[in-house]
């Protein structure tokens, strides 16, 4: 017997059964609902390296207790050996590699992966060709099963089409007399035929047919039937002020409490946790719309990580929450050298009075399963670093009037568990962008330096 299976016969199409790796589980706990009236495979190696995973004090640890709990509650419902039905109409059942099942010598010894695979072949044996598909979100796993003549497919819910993704803003070029009439009333009507494409909160740049330079900044509010005008923000928040129109976008929707999520993606540099914090400080400091500022990010080091770092919990979380610090330095000290106002408060850092206050927090995400934040300004920032899983963990904290912030850039991912089509970032703003209380926004030019603008746009 061949150890690998026949390509002879043409692929079949219809009812398939889907092999899942483990990763896939541990990065949606989710999945064994989501292949409607297929039937699932779970290989008894794969049972194995969840029971590995589920003492972890993290999100794959809480994954693989998930993953445990629903194999078990569905064990009650029949035998696992045979085959349990799921809601989508499917069956599910753990199977085990034949005792005689080979690969080719190429694949080496037999690791877990390759037990894996030795289950698909014996299952592509058994069924007509197609049929049977491995999905994992490991590259070289799906690279392993094509050379093993195997389907093998990414696990593709939860993923975004990332070139098509939403950018929050239009540009609509229209007669002349609705931008005057956008500038005399404050709002105006958008054309009916365009209506149907527009998300609440998107904005549409009204330019005047033959007139380009003569333009009206807009958005569009559903409950109004109008695009309504964006205000200017000339005096800045916190001395900070819009250097270009997706900045302007970013601050009406930041200063706005009716959106209750705001989502700002962009390259580095773009400014997006800079005006963030900026508005969050106006609403806290300020205006009193929110009882605490929030700020928090997941915790991935860039490069090979440096170990345990001495300290107490404040010295231990200093250096991964230092780029938060630093904007918060550069807003409460100013550009200019704070080095006199830092002797006259014995060292402590500008913003240590609205630590002390209760007013301001800075934390990592890793703390915050659990808690419930009413009337809080929450910015989470480095979003793109979470799995859809994480993130909804995230947004269900809200409490009655919170704001939640995202932002990211889905170019720099650290967690080797996303990327750019399946981070938290992503999934959460193309799901949301069509609900009234939700808006997005990203920010194409970078304001850092023309250095860091260049470097982004070449490296």
């Amino acid at each position: 017997m061949p150890p690998v299976p026949s390509t002879e016969a043409p692929a079949s199409a219809g009812r398939r059964t889907y092999v899942l790796d483990t990763n896939v589980l541990l990065y949606d706990p989710a999945a064994l609902d989501v292949f409607k009236d297929n039937d699932l495979v779970v290989p008894i190696t794969v049972i194995e390296e969840i029971d590995r995973f589920k003492k972890d004090l993290n999100e794959t640890g809480r994954n693989a207790r998930l993953v445990s709990r629903r194999l078990d509650q569905l064990r009650q419902e029949g035998s696992l050996s045979k085959g349990v039905r799921l809601k989508g109409g499917g069956l599910l059942r753990v199977d085990m590699p034949p005792a005689d099942a080979t690969l080719p010598p190429g694949f080496g010894s037999t690791s877990n992966d390759n037990l894996i695979l030795m289950t698909c072949v014996a299952l592509a044996r058994r069924h007509s060709r197609g049929t049977v598909v491995l999905v994992t979100r490991d590259t070289n796993m799906r690279l392993k099963a094509d050379a093993l003549s195997l389907l093998a497919e990414d696990y593709e819910h939860a993923h975004i089409s990332f070139e098509e993704s939403y950018s929050g803003a239009v540009e609509w070029e229209v007669e002349e007399e609705r931008v005057d009439r956008a500038y005399r009333d404050g709002a105006v009507e958008p054309p009916a035929d365009r209506i149907v494409g527009l998300f609440p909160n998107q904005f549409v740049s009204l330019k005047a047919l033959g007139q380009p330079r003569k333009a009206a900044l807009t958005r569009w509010i559903p409950a109004e039937g109008r695009l309504r005008m964006v205000g200017r923000h000339k005096d800045g928040v916190w001395g900070i002020f819009a250097r270009n129109k997706e900045q302007l976008f970013a601050l009406e929707l930041l200063l706005d409490d009716e959106v209750k999520l705001v989502t700002l993606d962009g390259i580095a540099g773009t400014g997006k946790t800079l005006m963030a914090i900026a508005c969050g400080l106006r609403k806290v400091a300020d205006e009193r719309t929110f009882r605490r500022l929030v700020v928090s990010r997941p915790i991935f080091p860039l490069g090979r990580d440096i170990g345990f770092l001495p300290g107490d919990i404040g010295e231990k979380l200093n250096p991964w929450m230092k780029p938060i610090f630093d904007n918060l330095d550069l807003l409460m000290g100013g550009q200019k050298d704070d080095g006199e106002q830092r002797r006259r408060s014995g060292g402590q850092p500008s913003y240590q009075a609205l630590i002390d206050q209760g007013m301001l927090e800075v934390e990592p995400l890793t703390y915050i399963r659990g808690r419930s934040l009413p009337a809080q300004y929450l910015l989470v920032d480095e979003a793109q670093n979470l799995t859809p899983h994480e993130v909804k963990t995230v947004i269900t904290r809200a409490g009655e009037g919170t704001k939640i912030v995202l932002t990211g850039d889905p170019y720099q991912i650290d967690n080797p568990y996303v990327d750019a089509t399946s981070n938290g970032l992503t999934y959460v703003i193309e799901r949301f962008k069509g609900e009234r209380l939700s808006g997005h926004v990203t920010l194409r030019k970078g304001e850092r330096s023309e250095l860091a603008e260049l470097a982004a746009g070449l490296l």
